[in-house]
C-alpha cells in the first residue's frame, strides 16, 4: 500500500515571521535542533530558510545577522506538497528540484508539516545508514 505524506511528515513545522533577524532564526534552529525554518508572513508561507542559506547567502556576503531579515536570504515560494499526496510524489518533487525538504500545506494554505529527505528515507529504506542517522535522537 502506498503511503501518504501526512503519515511520514514531521508535524508542527517551526516558523518565523519574514522580518525576523537572521540571528534570531539561527537561535530558533539551534534550540529546535533543526536545519530549517519556514518563513511566514501573517501565517502564510513566504519561504524557507535553511542553515545553508545562512552560510551561503548571509555569512559569505558579510551580512549583519542582527540587522538582516530572513526574507532577504530565504528561498521564496518553496515547492510544497499536500498531506494527502503520495510519498512517491514527494520523493519525485525532491528529486526533480534537488530539494531536501518540502513544506506540507493543506488546500487552503495552512502549514501542517514538513517532509524531509530523512523522513522519506526512513519510510522507503529503513535499513539504510541514512535512515538510521535520520531516526536517531540528537546528542544533548
Amino acid at each position: 500500500m502506498t503511503r501518504r505524506v501526512h503519515e511520514v511528515m514531521t508535524n508542527n513545522p517551526v516558523t518565523v515571521e519574514k522580518l525576523t533577524s537572521l540571528a534570531e532564526a539561527a537561535r530558533v534552529m539551534r534550540d529546535a535542533d533543526i536545519g530549517d525554518v519556514l518563513v511566514v508572513d501573517g501565517g502564510r508561507l513566504h519561504g524557507i530558510l535553511t542553515d545553508r542559506d545562512l552560510v551561503i547567502r548571509a555569512m559569505a556576503d558579510n551580512r549583519d545577522p542582527a540587522e538582516t531579515t530572513v526574507q532577504a536570504v530565504c528561498s521564496p515560494e518553496p515547492v510544497t506538497v499536500k498531506p494527502d499526496d503520495y510519498v512517491d510524489q514527494a520523493a519525485d518533487l525532491m528529486r526533480r528540484h534537488a530539494l531536501r525538504r518540502l513544506p506540507v500545506r493543506t488546500e487552503d494554505g495552512e502549514l501542517v508539516g514538513v517532509v524531509t529527505l530523512g523522513d522519506l528515507t526512513v519510510e522507503r529504506d529503513p535499513g539504510s545508514t541514512l535512515a538510521a542517522i535520520s531516526a536517531a535522537e540528537p546528542d544533548t
